[in-house]
């Protein structure tokens, strides 16, 4: 296979790539297997994928109290109960009920039809972009570790003594944009940094677009957005994404993807049982 840092040929079981010295380069012998999922490894389907799911399992799990005839984003809301059985984060969930793993699950629940629809054509599309330029590992981690900075700083805002007009967080929320927002964070980041003034200045125009659009809407989760837009652009900062890849950011997304699903797990098992 190649090495995917540099695209030297390299054995499937090697320890390192004799070109980069990329530690394991064939991803500890699965990179095959993974390779046979995508460029991508098939992240943005197993991500549209897990959150249409769950999406799914939402409505059915609010019963008589979906709510399906609202117009636009008002349409197949689940309801709240569901939103907390399945892991919805916000300053009730992590601060109120000490639901702290909250802030792993909730980027992959969605509060209504076009939420979802909308948040998953921006990942189809970002995530596919950010992929090619730092790789797939990375783009996992910052996606994820967005979306905690999101709800975290979300979560927080209704606590802090001084309100800060249209950042005032939320008692309940759930959604990718703030992950996606992440994705904007690092691709603005990798245009500056690179010198790529065609990267910095589309996830510019494209994190304007979104915010005067947070602003104009009724319902949208501003604080998510921009926690998860600057833990992206900071994460992409960490890593230093004109540097190469490591082993270890696979084993890192590995891991916070397994956290995310457990945290899911988790939330629903908890929840069932105070039922």
């Amino acid at each position: 296979m190649v090495c995917p840092s540099c695209g030297s040929l390299v054995g499937v079981r090697d320890d390192k790539c004799y070109t980069c010295g990329r530690a394991n380069p064939g991803l500890w012998g699965f990179g095959p297997a993974l390779r046979q999922l995508g460029a991508d490894f098939g992240f943005v389907p197993v991500t549209i994928g897990v959150s249409s799911v769950l999406y799914a399992l939402m409505l059915m799990a609010s019963g008589s109290k979906l709510q399906p005839t609202g117009g636009g984003m008002s349409f197949l809301v689940p309801s709240s109960d569901a939103m907390l059985l399945f892991g919805a984060s916000g300053a009730y969930a992590v601060f109120g009920q000490g639901a702290w793993w909250t802030l792993l699950s909730a980027s992959w629940l969605h509060g209504s039809f076009l939420h979802i629809l909308f948040n998953m054509m921006w990942v189809r599309d970002l995530a596919p972009a950010l992929i090619d330029l730092i790789g797939i590992p990375r783009t996992i981690i910052i996606y994820i570790v967005a979306g905690v900075c999101g709800f975290l700083l979300s979560s927080a805002m209704p606590l802090s003594p001084i309100p800060i007009p249209l950042f005032g967080g939320a008692a309940l929320t759930l959604g990718a944009s703030a992950s996606i927002l992440g994705l904007l964070g690092a691709l603005l980041h990798y245009g500056r940094k690179s010198g790529s003034s065609l990267i910095h200045s589309t996830a510019l125009n494209y994190v304007i677009i979104l915010f005067v659009m947070g602003f104009m809407m009724r319902g949208v989760d501003n604080t998510a957005h921009l926690g998860g837009f600057l833990g992206g652009y900071a994460m992409s900062a960490v890593f230093n994404p004109l540097s190469r890849e490591k082993g270890d950011h696979l084993v890192l997304a590995l891991v916070l993807l397994g956290a995310s699903f457990l945290a899911i797990t988790y939330s629903v098992v908890h929840g069932l049982h105070l039922i």
